[in-house]
């Protein structure tokens, strides 16, 4: 007989579904707590993690006026486009639609994505258009967002681009003004806490972790109208005579303020396309040139200053050549005979120039030229800026005394020639060039001035008919000034190509501005090159309408230019600068 099963304990089975219920309830307590109380900090901190970001928030870059008030450099609001790598790879069906929207291939935005797949953040396209980043984000794709930058815009184009530079996409400094002055016109970005949702858009402002400081605006000493006459008449010189290059910088006698610095070829600072590097180089303070006629003023300087020499003091440059040791031969564009110091420079004479150095010790010019600032940086604070070369005078044989003294052995930045002859302009006394508006610039004295009155009285004898710089002649102002034509330079001589310069200083009777134009290889081999016939004229062209701008009182109403600092030519208050012939032998000047 089988024996009977107990019956179920039913209660004991209530019991333990009851105890199991209970533990389970307590242990969701248990663990609530833990959550809620015991271990908050640390789970808000992992969900803060996931949504919570500390970004920058970006300033604006300091704006860039003229000496006028004219904007030359603005900082416009663009977007940056940036996705998260991430997500977007976990979305491939959107990539087709996002890459579209960016103006790139699938192949490409796929690339760069697994490129960064394990970040989070890539930018995937900048600076864009507000506009055309809403577009964008329209589209809702996931891992996708925006943030405020901006986009520097330059309204003056090329006309300024080698003075102001250029900036990065990041909007920081690169080149010329905008580099030199970075830290004054950059500010500081701010730092703030906000929370993002998945799709990378910001739904809080949590706190503002450090607060943004906006660049400051500077003001340049350039006038933006000075400036542009200069661009306009160099630009029309080169193309008018077929040469590579050219620059002019255009100095306030006054202050040291520079008012102008153009150079050609020159490049549009808008464009974020590939450009030439030799088309964004400044060439005003970065190349240098042989001056050639253009330092026989600071010769003549220190002949006066050695006390041997008079402007009067005659000097014979029969039979118009010099031989030197060693074979070397100087020469001057035809025999100009028994003449004075002053007619030295009117008739830019080579041989009367060496042979007045051969009188003076190397140490004395060496002292001269390098107290007028050749030999080193002009102090402006242009980046980049080239001190030339100055030998030291320990080096100079009788040869390089001679070759010095007209131009040639040593190299200069147009920047240095307008430093130099603003000294001259300015009595004597050196300044740094400038480029803040009413920065404090004191000067030192370089030279007595008297002596550098007598050479600027000199230089007025070659705006004329005797001289070789009639061209620059201004009407209704005396001008003062000296052409310059040298030999472009290559290892182990020279060639056949050159240089054209022109430094003058305006009016001569208390100068205001003075200008150098240095034109490269005019005519390219062929055709005009001399610099009284080349750089000359954009002188004059520029200085005509500069004066009128600024509103310089005229000091040669009724004789335009003057033929010597005693004796005028009157042609009337009116009058056209005379038809000077091609022909003319007074245009050009010996070049070695």
């Amino acid at each position: 007989m089988t024996p009977r099963a107990k019956p179920a304990n039913l209660r004991a089975r209530l019991y333990t579904v009851l105890m199991v219920l209970a533990l389970a309830s307590t242990a969701l307590v248990v663990r609530a707590v833990d959550l809620q109380v015991v271990r908050k900090d640390f789970y808000q901190g992992e969900g803060d993690a996931r949504y919570l970001r500390d970004i920058p928030v970006p300033v604006s870059r300091g704006t860039i006026f003229d000496r006028n008030g004219e904007p030359l450099a603005v900082s416009t609001p663009v977007e940056s486009i940036w996705g998260n790598p991430q997500e977007l790879l976990a979305n491939p069906d959107q990539l087709p639609v996002l890459a579209n929207a960016l103006g790139v291939t699938t192949a490409d935005l796929t690339e760069r994505l697994v490129q960064r797949k394990d970040k989070e953040f890539l930018y995937l396209k900048r600076p864009v258009d507000p506009d055309a980043a809403r577009d964008i984000l329209a589209l809702k794709i996931p891992g996708v967002a925006s943030e405020r930058a901006f986009r520097r815009y330059y309204p003056s184009g090329e006309i300024l681009a080698h003075a102001l530079g250029i900036t990065n996409i990041d909007d920081r400094g690169q080149e010329g003004l905008e580099l030199a002055f970075d830290d004054w016109l950059a500010g500081k970005p701010g730092l703030k806490r906000v929370i993002r949702d998945r799709l990378g858009h910001v739904v809080e402002n949590v706190e503002l972790l450090q607060e943004a400081q906006p660049g400051r605006d500077l003001i340049l000493s350039i006038d933006r109208r000075i400036q542009y006459l200069a661009y306009r008449e160099l630009k029309a010189a080169i193309i008018d005579h077929h040469a590579s290059s050219g620059s002019m910088v255009i100095l306030d006698v006054s202050n040291g303020e520079v008012l102008a610095m153009v150079n050609q070829p020159s490049f549009n600072p808008n464009s974020r396309t590939a450009i030439d590097p030799a088309f964004r180089r400044n060439r005003a303070v970065t190349d240098v040139v042989e001056p050639g006629s253009t330092m026989k003023p600071f010769t003549i300087a220190a002949a006066l200053e050695s006390g041997r020499w008079k402007s009067d003091s005659p000097i014979d440059t029969t039979p118009g050549t010099l031989m030197l040791p060693g074979g070397y031969t100087i020469s001057d564009h035809r025999n100009y005979g028994l003449i004075n110091v002053t007619r030295v420079i009117t008739k830019s004479s080579n041989v009367g120039a060496a042979k007045i150095a051969s009188s003076l010790s190397s140490e004395h010019m060496y002292d001269v030229f390098h107290r007028f600032g050749f030999g080193e940086v002009s102090g402006c604070g242009f980046p980049g800026e080239s001190p030339g070369f100055l030998p030291i005078s320990k080096s100079w044989g009788p040869v390089e005394k001679a070759t010095i003294s007209y131009g040639y052995g040593l190299s200069v930045t147009p920047m240095q020639i307008a430093q130099a002859y603003a000294a001259l302009a300015n009595g004597g006394r050196l300044r740094q060039p400038g480029f803040v508006k009413g920065a404090v610039n004191p000067d030192s004295a370089v030279i007595d001035p008297q002596i550098a009155a007598n050479v600027r009285s000199m230089l007025e004898t070659v705006i004329s008919p005797e001289g070789s710089g009639l061209a620059a002649a201004v009407p209704n102002y005396r001008v003062a000034g000296k052409t310059g034509t040298s030999r472009r330079a290559i290892a182990g001589g020279y060639e056949k190509r050159y240089v054209s310069l022109f430094a003058g200083m305006v009016p001569a009777s208390n100068p205001r501005l003075v200008g150098v134009v240095v034109i490269n290889d005019p005519g390219q081999g062929q055709g005009a090159y001399f610099g009284g016939l080349v750089s000359a004229p954009v002188f004059s062209k520029v200085m005509a309408n500069a004066l009128r701008l600024l509103d310089v009182a005229p000091d040669n109403v009724q004789r335009w230019y003057a033929g010597s600092p005693d004796v005028g030519h009157p042609i009337g208050p009116a009058s056209e600068p005379p038809a000077y012939p091609a022909d003319q032998p007074n245009y050009e000047e010996a070049v070695p």
